[in-house]
């Protein structure tokens, strides 16, 4: 029989004079509904979708017995049926036949699809925020049980296409905003790119770019993740009330900030864990004191190890300069056990980073091979600048997905708002694309001066790993290069 919106069902038949167990009826028709999938299912599941919508494939079948999915998939030892009712979905999906009870969340997200529900209102109707409908919607069109087509974060036709770079890295499934929702802070570091001063950022104007976020990546076909910054973003304050309402909106959320008590981390913790926590040390302690300011080391330290009894991912991010640059493995030692990833970024000469001295691009080659064989060997170390693929390709490696998982992300699969709304390609050079206050995100997104920080240099577009790479336009920047036209000049290629 059929049921709203088209979906075939099986109801129970009346067994009650077979010899057999009364389950059995219910076994055959599971077993029926199997075979007609198994044999259609490859040839309708064929091809993309144009809209969100249910796999055509999908068998929803109502039981009065229970555990007997498992006895289709030949599950040992087989658990006794038992009296109580359970719908089954069977479905072709990724090349196979699945088999399996519903839970409540798929039968939601079935019957939001099927009768044509909106968000907001199924939301309403079960009085929860979106969020939970968003999530519910995500999971079943992870488990196949919904259809959703491609990203649209993907690089365009004109897009560089390298030799042999793997079809992953011009596809993005997260979309993140880099929100620098304060330029309070409680270091003064010398390489900070911007002590500007800038409004605060009003809390309504706060709650309408979430908004916009959750449309922009739900019309993108993406995940979306909030990324607080700063200055510090636990100094802004309405922290707490921005990182709650972007865990309603179905946001992934990171921080990337300062040391702050436990009382503070264990309410961050009661709304949503973060995705990760990131902070910074520039060396071994001496040296990251004379940066970051007397004691901040030995804070990160106790910090890290506060993260890690709260079972929070921890991130450590280093600038590195010609004076840490022999600093960098010894730390990534030191930190062992207490971090679960360690990583650099090479100084943008922007800003007060605009004192320091760069390494010697001369002397960058040595560095890199030096830091990939450290990590063979050290797990926390993790790789990101672009221009260690270099080295990977000469030596016959496949690529990683360098700074931000292809190559350089800049307005390609994030971007950076400012307190005061502005919109950057690059949080670490000046690359405005727009005002998250005039403009949607879409808009910013899909605006010209966005699109011409995502082609990056022409210098770049005839490299065989291009793709994964393209440099780093803050670096380009601060050398006074034109960040169009001309080459990284820390490229050994």
């Amino acid at each position: 029989m059929l049921s709203a919106g088209g979906l075939r069902t099986f109801s129970k038949k009346d067994n009650e004079n077979m010899p057999l167990p009364s389950f059995i009826s219910e076994l055959d028709n599971l077993k029926l509904a199997a075979a007609e999938v198994a044999a259609s299912g490859p040839g309708q599941i064929a091809g993309g979708v144009e809209d969100l919508c249910l796999n055509s494939t999908l068998r929803l079948i109502r039981c009065h017995w229970l555990n007997l999915p498992a006895r289709l998939r030949g599950n040992h030892p087989l658990p006794d049926p038992e009296p109580g009712e359970e719908y089954v979905l069977i479905y072709y999906y990724a090349g196979e036949l699945k088999i399996a009870a519903a839970e409540a969340g798929d039968i939601l997200a079935i019957k939001i699809i099927a009768a044509d529900i909106s968000r907001e209102d199924a939301a309403r109707e079960g009085g929860v925020v979106i969020g939970v409908i968003d999530r519910i919607i995500a999971a079943a069109v992870q488990r196949g049980l919904l259809l959703q087509p491609p990203s649209k974060i993907r690089r365009n036709a004109a897009f560089p296409a390298g030799l042999d770079i793997a079809a992953n890295f011009f596809t993005a499934g997260v979309f993140t905003l880099q929100w620098h929702i304060t330029q309070t802070c409680d270091l003064h570091c010398k390489h900070c790119y911007d002590r500007s001063e800038r409004p605060p950022l009003a809390l309504d104007r706060g709650l309408k770019i979430l908004d916009d976020l959750r449309l922009f990546c739900l019309d993108n076909n993406v995940q979306g993740q909030v990324s607080f910054s700063g200055g510090n973003p636990l100094l802004y304050p309405h922290f707490f009330e921005l990182y709650q309402a972007a865990v309603e909106r179905n946001l992934q959320v990171a921080i990337l900030g300062n040391p702050a008590p436990r009382a503070v981390m264990e309410k961050i913790i009661a709304i949503q864990r973060p995705a990760f926590y990131q902070v910074s040390l520039e060396g071994l302690a001496e040296h990251n004191d004379y940066i970051r300011g007397p004691g901040h080391f030995g804070r990160i330290i106790k910090f890290l190890a506060l993260l890690k009894e709260l079972q929070i991912y921890s991130t450590v991010m280093l600038t590195l300069t010609r004076v840490n640059l022999n600093q960098v493995i010894p730390l990534a030692a030191e930190l062992r056990g207490r971090a679960n990833e360690f990583t650099y970024n090479r100084l943008a000469m922007v800003g007060e980073g605009a004192s320091l001295l760069s390494v010697r691009p001369e002397d960058y080659a040595a560095f890199v091979a030096a830091y990939l064989a450290a990590a063979r060997i050290n797990p926390l170390i993790s790789l990101k600048d672009n221009l260690l693929n270099i080295n990977r390709r000469q030596y016959g490696l496949p690529p990683f997905g360098g700074c931000a998982g292809y190559g350089c992300g800049a307005a390609f699969n994030f971007f950076a708002v400012l307190p005061d709304g502005e919109a950057h390609a690059c949080r670490k050079l000046p690359s405005y694309i727009g005002n998250a206050f005039e403009q949607s995100i879409s808009e910013i997104y899909y605006g010209e001066a966005a699109r011409r920080y995502r082609a990056g240099t022409s210098a770049c577009a005839s490299c065989a790993i291009r793709p994964v790479c393209g440099g780093c336009l803050a670096v380009v920047h601060g050398f006074g290069l034109d960040i169009f036209r001309d080459k990284d000049p820390y490229c050994w290629l």
